[in-house]
């Protein structure tokens, strides 16, 4: 498990300047550096100490958070942040700067909300130890088995790490998420949440822990003593707008994006110059001294400058739409070293009678038989076990994470529960012998294979001996996946929750932290126990999953789209894309000169001749004092004026120097994050980069891809577009060819909502959009502005999720009653999408969840919420994931009819990507009609709606060529 520090910057800021109150630091020009020096030190020694991969640093935004909206005496009561605090945050964020470590800062939500967002998305993964750095006590209900709350401990010695057990041991309770309730019944006083009246710290506590939380309370608010029943039932709107303010956001609109948190190494000469300019001599000699001990940077005089030093990006530059690298977010089960030779144990094995038994060494408990297969005798014996067997459950173990790029070192399997084989494979002499072996019986199409994230084995066994795995796949990850798509899938939290049972943790074989160690040297047994474990407990997973798979009737969706997809996503992972390096360098230089371009002309548009344009400082009092673009300007906290993107968006339409600032930061979002970093991950012994394809993380059905994030390059602005024409066919012989579905989510609200005019429109091959505005605004289609059809545009697309007045306003920059005429002229020529909006939320209201057209389900636990805002969420989820679900389904029906026929023609054409609504496929010069034809015909009948599914095909040289 990697580490994972997300830091409350305020709640260390505040700690540190009155840890030095009596005896502030200062500096030459007397600015109070107390809070600069005491945050950067803790850092450092929390980087040095417990050595993280990964760090980021939340932030409070400026001008409050939505909570302030709920209820305005939110933090009413709280004194204004003293001044030496408010001119040192700058200096702490520059410091941020000089470390690259990212500000994640959203606006409308606190720092707690983006940590609590990014800690629950990063422990969905499962493989990440998250610490959240703060002393406040609100986050002990974010605290889940591998998420714990990281602080100093009291006094100021040492360090206190805040677990499960601690946590619900200190308030008596089970869950930590019942924090929220005990919070909400005894108030805080430092943010003002008002509580209940009359109960206090240890009332909430007993509460809690007799009746669970605040709605069982209020439910049974007359089995209460006569003064507490009082309370509760005359505070009790209080008592639930308490919860609300005290409840941490899971939800914020930031993307966990693990590249954009991993620590890099500093930008030393910054570091050197902030703490020359602070006085800060200690940690001046510990920089030095690092430096001057590290080999790679070892200087007699000053540390190394790098001929561009770069300025690190914000994480919110290098997540969200624009993010196109990421970690896998659903870790596959492997090892991360390799494993040693096998150990037979001197004394032979117990059969179940208790007599020795002939063959295996095993390592039999009372509780489980795993057994070692060591010699060819052995080997056997477990194919023709494999070979009887209706299905069986196996898993790799490898020397890395990548399986394209890492050396198999035994595999495990299981037939019956409690039972397990391992067969090491410490040669390449003896994995070849033994994978010979095992091929009949992986090939073999009529024996069913359970595995945990089963994908990444067959990338295994397909890149160590071009094995294809056939029979139909049990993936117990994607099982629980479409039983509870928001939930976590790893296998540790999956043995916990269904069986009661916590499989060793790899930390127990190698350590973790600084003594960390390779798997060669743990014990030989521990490692053969730890392997063959994977196996049992998958296959009892599967035991305890697949029934409740029937009882939501969604086994024929896993068997007809999930299963079957399995293995072509592991083909077009092993294929990977080809990216032309010299394009890309091309195409870096081309937008240098663009952004260079644009920079001259903000400076020519303000008259600003001198303007630093990436100076916020300047760029500020250019925009809000010399042209007085916004008669009220924003300020942050520090006094200076927002220049953030979101604030600058707002106000495109007041200057026309807002679009070319907005456009130069695009480009150079564009060149940082995806040019520069693109080449680094083409594998070098393929030439190509091979994206690693989700099946088990977006809540929707839609697949995911990380390392790259394929699905959030831009599309339509000529900047995105240079990506695209970086991925090119390998060769001349070969080209690109890109289908892409027409308007299918419009397409399926035409289905499933039956509306006769919006039906109409595809049947007649009509442009939906012009004839919606030709609606809307009561013109002939032939009369329809460029300006209507973009609005109704926004409205077609935006009312399939629930987007409101309020959206729609911000969206098309039009007052809001003018968006919220547009919306009723829609409904009023499309009746049957209204109808079904409000139909879809009352049956998701009543049932707790949605479907697809194909069955797979999306649980909405808040529909019935009595927070406004947190139904509201919920009803534009249900009104759109049965849309967006569809869509994804047919999109994945579509691949793997395509992957079908490809094979069965025996063509040489391949997918090697899907974004969204479009496949991506390399093709022989010689297959282009013949294949453009298959995939077209493929995808439009992938399902049978009440309107055609439209189908648009291209070729070209590239990517962008087809497209």
């Amino acid at each position: 498990m990697e580490k994972l520090f997300l830091i409350d910057a305020y709640a260390l800021i505040f700690r540190f300047h009155y840890a030095f109150i009596n005896r502030p630091m200062r500096n030459a020009q007397g600015l109070n550096t107390s809070a600069i020096f005491g945050f950067a030190k803790f850092l450092n020694e929390i980087i040095a100490r417990e050595q993280p991969k990964y760090l980021g640093v939340a932030f409070d935004p400026p001008g409050g958070s939505f909570r302030r909206e709920l209820y305005p005496l939110y933090k009413a009561n709280r004194d204004a942040t003293p001044e030496d605090i408010i001119a040192a945050v700058p200096h702490i964020k520059a410091w941020l700067e000089a470390m690259r470590i990212p500000v994640l800062e959203v606006p409308d939500y606190e720092a707690d909300d983006v940590i609590g967002t990014l800690s629950h998305r990063a422990s969905c993964c499962g493989e990440y130890d998250v610490y959240m750095v703060t002393p406040d006590k609100d986050y002990g209900q974010l605290i889940k088995e591998n998420v714990s709350m990281y602080k100093p401990a009291k006094g100021g010695e040492g360090i206190d790490i805040v677990g499960l057990d601690k946590v619900c041991e200190t308030y008596g309770i089970a869950d930590p998420k019942q924090v929220i309730d005990i919070l909400a019944l005894w108030g805080d006083a430092s943010d003002n949440i008002p509580g209940v009246p009359g109960i206090g710290e240890k009332g909430a506590k007993k509460l809690v822990a007799e009746w669970g939380d605040v709605e069982n309370i209020i439910a049974h608010a007359d089995s209460l003593t006569p003064k507490l029943r009082t309370s509760v039932l005359d505070n009790q709107e209080q008592l639930r707008l308490s919860k609300v303010l005290a409840t941490i956001r899971l939800d914020v609109p930031i993307d966990f994006d693990p590249t954009a948190l991993r620590i890099d190494e500093p930008d030393y000469a910054a570091l050197r110059s902030i703490y020359i300019e602070h006085n800060f001599s200690l940690l001046l000699r510990d920089l030095d001294s690092r430096l001057y001990h590290s080999s790679a940077l070892r200087t007699d005089t000053v540390p190394p400058l790098s001929k561009k030093p770069g300025k690190p990006k914000p994480y919110s530059q290098l997540t969200g739409q624009m993010s196109l690298f990421g970690e896998p977010e659903t870790a596959p089960a492997t090892v991360a070293e390799p494993l040693p030779d096998p150990v037979v144990p001197p004394t032979p094995a117990l059969s179940e009678e208790g007599t020795p038994e002939a063959g295996y060494a095993t390592l039999a408990t009372t509780e489980h038989r795993y057994r070692i297969v060591s010699t060819d005798t052995e080997l056997a014996a477990l194919v023709a076990e494999l070979e009887r067997a209706e299905k069986f459950c196996f898993d790799t173990e490898t020397s890395g994470i990548d399986p394209l790029r890492s050396e198999l070192v035994g595999l495990s399997f299981a037939v019956k529960p409690y039972e397990a084989w391992w067969v090491p494979t410490p040669t390449a002499e003896r994995r070849a012998a033994v994978l010979q072996a095992l091929r009949p019986v992986f090939e073999n199409g009529s024996i069913g294979k359970i595995g945990q994230n089963v994908k990444f084995d067959l990338l295994v066994l397909m890149h160590a001996a071009g094995i294809e795995v056939r029979g139909t796949l049990y993936d117990t990850m994607i099982i629980h996946y479409l039983l509870d798509p928001e939930a976590r899938h790893g296998m540790d939290f999956l043995a916990k929750s269904f069986l009661n049972y916590e499989p060793v943790p790899i930390e127990t074989l190698i350590g973790k932290g600084a003594r960390q160690t390779s798997m060669a040297d743990a014990d030989p047994a521990a490692v053969a126990e730890y392997a063959a474990e994977d196996a049992d407990v998958t296959l009892r997973l599967y035991g305890k999953l697949w029934p409740l798979l029937e009882e939501t009737q969604q086994t024929g969706l896993y068997c007809r789209i999930e299963a079957p997809l399995i293995p072509v996503l592991a083909r077009m992972e092993f294929a990977g894309v080809f990216v032309d390096r010299q394009i890309l360098g091309e195409s870096g230089a081309a937008l240098a000169v663009e952004a260079s371009r644009l920079e001259t002309g903000i400076r020519e548009v303000a008259e600003a001749p001198e303007l630093n344009v990436n100076s916020a400082k300047q760029l500020g009092e250019v925009l809000f004092e010399k042209l007085k673009i916004d008669p009220k300007p924003k300020k942050t906290k520090t006094g200076q004026y927002r220049t953030d993107e979101e604030y600058l968006q707002s106000l495109s339409d007041n200057h026309p120097v807002i679009g070319k600032i907005l456009e130069y930061r695009g480009l150079k979002k564009l060149l940082s994050t995806y040019i520069e970093a693109l080449p680094q991950l083409i594998n070098p012994d393929t030439g190509r980069i091979h994206t690693s394809f989700n099946q088990a993380v977006t809540a929707t059905g839609r697949l995911s891809s990380t390392n790259p994030n394929l699905q959030n390059i831009p599309i339509r602005d000529a900047a995105g577009r240079e990506i695209r024409r970086a991925f090119t066919a390998p060769d001349r012989e070969h080209v690109v060819v890109s289908a892409d579905y027409s308007q299918v989510e419009l397409r399926i609200m035409a289905h499933l909502s039956g509306d006769q005019a919006l039906r109409q429109a595809f049947l007649d091959g009509e442009d939906v959009h012009t004839a919606t505005a030709a609606k809307v605004f009561g013109v002939a289609p032939n009369q329809v502005t460029r300006e209507q059809r973009r609005r109704a545009k926004t409205a077609n697309f935006g009312i399939i999720y629930g987007i409101s007045a309020f959206g729609l306003a911000t969206r098309l920059h039009i007052p809001r009653t003018e968006a919220k005429e547009l919306i009723e002229g829609y409904f009023t020529h499309y009746p049957g999408v209204k109808e079904y909006m409000e139909k879809v939320v009352a049956e998701a209201r009543e049932r707790g969840y949605v479907e697809t057209i194909f069955g797979r389900r999306r649980y909405l636990r808040d529909i019935r919420s009595g927070n406004s805002m947190t139904r509201s969420l919920a009803e534009r989820n249900a009104i759109n994931a049965p849309i967006q679900g569809s869509a994804a389904d047919i999109m994945k029906l579509a691949m793997i009819e395509v992957d079908r026929r490809l094979r069965e023609c025996g063509s040489g054409a391949r997918i090697v990507l899907q974004v969204h609504d479009e496949l991506v496929l390399e093709v022989p010069q010689g297959e282009v009609a013949s294949v453009t034809a298959l995939v077209t015909e493929a995808m439009a009948g992938a399902a049978e709606l009440s309107v055609p599914l439209l189908v648009e095909a291209d070729a070209g040289t590239s990517w962008l060529d087809a497209h």
